[in-house]
């Protein structure tokens, strides 16, 4: 069994308010467990507007169905026109 992990350092632009980030961040994180099945947690930032990290886990029986699964992990969020990735990085265990 392998244990996929996945930390995106995230930027919100138009956040004014932590209400607004908690908002984006909640639709974010639901859409993401409804279409990839996997576990995420916001694990940096918390009192930040516009700036947080993400944790993303799978868990896979080989690295390159997790590697799959999180790349279009990243894609995806790269993808909503509400963030912007500025960093990520990926780490089996």
């Amino acid at each position: 069994m392998l244990i996929g992990l996945l930390e995106v350092e995230l930027y919100i632009p138009h956040c004014n308010s932590l209400k607004e980030k908690r908002f984006v961040l909640k639709s974010l994180k639901t859409r993401l467990r409804n279409k990839f099945n996997i576990s995420i947690a916001e694990t940096d930032g918390h009192d930040l507007w516009q700036r947080t990290k993400l944790l993303v886990a799978t868990v896979s029986n080989d690295g390159a169905s997790a590697n799959s699964t999180l790349s279009k992990v990243v894609n995806f969020i790269d993808s909503d026109r509400r963030v912007q990735v500025l960093d990520y990085r990926l780490s089996f265990r």
